[in-house]
């Protein structure tokens, strides 16, 4: 029976690789993507071999066309194309608007929204040529309601979320599904640029009373994945309740 594959960018950390670990764990033949992470990408991808899952390690920068086409060159020679696309990569900035550089302003469109339409555009045709497939985007809460101090960031994935809800009604007629989630406070190295008293404050602010953790939203991610085949569009907020 053939595997299911699955690419997964930014997966060197945090909710990259909590969905590498969940996807490899169900079946799945997983490639995983970074770019700055390379030896970590590799450690991942031994310690999943040696775990008896299937994984291959394709690093690049998915903000670049170019990478982007080697990547899917790789993954092509491996198989026929993938099942499911898991866009996560992505970086943060946290500062004033007037602070920030234009190659700040660049980097983070790079990364967090171009890297999401190269890597789309390449994926759709096989998808579409099986007529079926899964889209999942990794944004964020502060795409729907924005961010003081992460104003490019905030623009990056209000943009991701603009795009998945186009893209969806785009594919849905070859039966692909495309969504996203808003994930909100999730305890991973992004929020390390924050003391433990202001990690304390946002938890007050929080329904839930604590941040999410990075396997809940690769749970959430592989059940859009496994399930659903009529909830495409959405963009699903993954917060404790915050918004």
């Amino acid at each position: 029976m053939r595997k299911k594959t699955v690419l997964i960018t930014g997966a060197s950390r945090g909710i990259g690789l909590a969905c590498a670990s969940c996807f490899a764990q169900a079946g799945y033949f997983v490639f995983i993507n970074s770019h700055h992470s390379v030896k970590e990408l590799f450690e991942i991808k031994e310690k999943l071999i040696s775990d008896g899952y299937f994984c291959e390690a394709v690093p690049g920068d998915v903000g670049k066309p170019s990478d982007v086409a080697q990547i899917f060159s790789r993954i092509q020679s491996i198989c026929d194309g993938l099942d499911v696309l898991i866009n996560n990569a992505g970086i943060s900035y946290v500062g004033l608007l007037t602070d920030m550089t234009d190659q700040d302003w660049e980097k983070i469109l790079h990364t967090n929204l171009s890297s999401v339409f190269y890597c789309s555009r390449a994926a759709v045709p096989y998808m579409v040529s099986q007529k079926r497939g899964k889209i999942i985007n990794i944004s964020s809460m502060w795409g729907r309601i924005g961010a003081s101090c992460e104003t490019a960031y905030s623009a990056s994935k209000a943009g991701v979320n603009g795009l998945t809800m186009a893209l969806a009604k785009e594919l849905a007629p070859s039966g692909i599904q495309v969504n996203a989630i808003a994930c909100g406070a999730i305890d991973t190295s992004m929020n390390a640029c924050f003391t433990e008293e202001e990690r304390n404050a946002l938890a007050e602010e929080i329904p839930a009373g604590r941040f999410g953790k990075p396997q809940e939203v690769a749970e959430l991610a592989y059940g859009l994945a496994e399930k659903h085949p009529y909830l495409t569009g959405q963009v699903i907020g993954l917060d404790g309740g915050y918004i």
